[in-house]
């Protein structure tokens, strides 16, 4: 279980507010919230906040066939690049416009977790290695109207330096069928991972997929898919469809299910599989069945 924005406010990262609050008062709020998803969600006692902070990443191991990282992206990340009033949160940045982008230093997991993280993939010793976290991790290019290409601040594209030292670490450490697994976007998503997403040759080091929402909406299909151009290691997106991912693991494949359901309003929908990927053992990237 590991959580993403909502569970306190929308965008918020560390004890940054979306809406530019005293850090000290935001804090008090996230401690109210952190106790409340405590209580709330199937936690062990282990992981009981103590006032704002709460120790919620982990490793969870399936005997030799997998083990799941599971990521706090939020309580530790820096905060949003260029994040400054008005309008606070995520939103579109060109690195000339916002430089901080690119900043070496800045983590969307904080030192201590990327430090316990990549000793972890260092021993990691399952068959398949999925690290599970909240958001789109591949590089997504956002052409604007005047051709300059932007970046979403929110997700790990405002965190680009972070990325690369998570992907470089799998692929220094070898770590075995790494797959990440994310969400918030609201959309379906596959994904080839790479250290470096501007090579088309460079090779891929994990693969992504990303569920959909149940019930909310989705981001604009016709606007996104445009910017699919500029993004050839997305094997797949879908923002109109609402559902849920499916997954069969076994020792030499992962057999992946986009599941859709017909009308999230209505309680006797159907459901439909979208589209059907695999994962071969030890060969990253997801392959479309």
């Amino acid at each position: 279980m590991t959580w993403s924005d909502h569970e306190v406010q929308n965008d918020y990262a560390d004890r940054w507010s979306q809406t530019f609050d005293d850090p000290q008062a935001f804090l008090a709020r996230r401690a109210a919230a952190y106790r409340a998803y405590w209580e709330h969600m199937p936690l062990p006692p282990a992981a009981m906040p103590q006032g704002p902070d709460m120790h919620l990443y982990g490793r969870c191991d399936f005997g030799a066939l997998a083990s799941f990282f599971i990521l706090d992206a939020r309580q530790y990340r820096s905060r949003l690049a260029c994040d400054r009033p008005p309008r606070g949160g995520g939103k579109q940045i060109t690195d000339a416009g916002c430089p901080e982008r690119l900043e070496p230093r800045r983590s969307n997991l904080g030192v201590a977790q990327e430090t316990w993280l990549f000793e972890q993939f260092r021993a990691a010793p399952a068959k398949w290695n999925i690290v599970a976290q909240e958001q789109l991790m591949a590089e997504f290019k956002e052409r604007l109207d005047n051709g300059e290409i932007a970046h979403w601040s929110e997700d790990w594209n405002g965190f680009p330096a972070a990325r690369t030292r998570l992907l470089t670490q799998m692929r220094d450490t070898r770590l075995a069928n790494p797959v990440v697994i994310g969400g918030d976007i609201h959309s379906f998503w596959a994904n080839d991972l790479k250290v470096d997403f501007d090579d088309p040759q460079a090779p891929i080091i994990a693969s992504e997929f990303v569920g959909s929402s149940i019930t909310s909406p989705g981001p604009p299909y016709d606007r996104f898919a445009a910017w699919l151009a500029d993004n050839p290691h997305i094997r797949f997106f879908d923002s109109r469809q609402r559902g849920y991912v499916m997954v069969d693991l076994r020792p030499q494949r992962m057999e992946v299910a986009f599941r859709a359901i017909s009308d999230p309003a209505d309680s006797s929908a159907e459901v439909t599989t979208l589209q059907r990927f695999v994962v071969a053992d030890g060969k990253p990237g997801p392959v479309t069945v």
